[in-house]
């Protein structure tokens, strides 16, 4: 029986519906509106399992990226992939409405732009395999620069002796190109197609030397006037 000296008073009936609802999945609406706010304050790529760990118990952070994704594809900004993480990026072609803002000094030298694109597109890679394929020495401040611009970092050691320390891409490399990840950067083949290297091997030079070269170009014709040291 009910202890009529027990009677939950009003405000009692409110509080514990109130904390009852502490612990509901907030609603769709809610979900993508806590989304947005996070991906728009985050200055680098936010992960799944960050998101996840910001929002209420129950939220499906995933399926509102995929949901986001489709509605500001046609927008001023888009929210993109960045190897495991998601950011707000301005679309494509509103590109040349922020260059007035770049800071332009100084080109990448050449030794650095292929010593990039060799990290790129063979990563993981040693110093050494790296300079097997330019067939020159690399120097430490061609490295020590890429490291600087965060735009390469240290890999896992290769199982070989003396263990040497191996070159891969950032996540801040991917991000500045736009890509999700390195197998997304563009082959050879559809760059000889799209005209913007030639098609055809010039005389007297090795054809690894040319493979170096169309790899190091081809990341100066992604976005050309980005490609520099602030």
């Amino acid at each position: 029986m009910i202890d009529p000296s027990k009677k939950i008073s009003p405000e009692q009936k409110e509080s514990k519906t109130s904390q009852a609802h502490l612990f509901d999945a907030p609603s769709i609406v809610e979900q993508r509106r806590m989304v947005e706010a996070i991906l728009f304050a985050s200055s680098e790529p936010v992960s799944v399992t960050e998101l996840e760990s910001r929002m209420p118990q129950g939220s499906n952070p995933g399926s509102v990226l995929d949901e986001l994704k489709i509605e500001y594809s046609h927008r001023g900004v888009n929210l993109v992939k960045v190897g495991a993480g998601w950011a707000m990026r301005t679309s494509p072609d509103l590109s040349f409405l922020m260059r007035k803002e770049t800071l332009e000094t100084r080109k990448l030298s050449r030794a650095a732009v292929e010593t990039l694109a060799i990290i790129a597109y063979h990563q993981p890679v040693t110093r050494l395999e790296i300079e097997e394929i330019r067939g020159v020495g690399v120097s430490k401040g061609t490295v020590d620069l890429l490291l600087e611009m965060d735009w390469i970092k240290f890999g896992r050691r290769k199982m070989t002796p003396g263990r040497p320390v191996t070159f891969v891409v950032t996540q801040y490399f991917l991000d500045h190109f736009g890509l999700e990840s390195a197998k997304d950067l563009p082959g050879l083949k559809e760059l000889k197609s799209a005209g913007l290297l030639e098609s055809t091997i010039q005389s007297g030079k090795d054809s690894n030397d040319d493979n170096i070269e169309e790899e190091a170009d081809l990341l100066n014709d992604m976005d050309q006037p980005e490609l520099f040291v602030e």
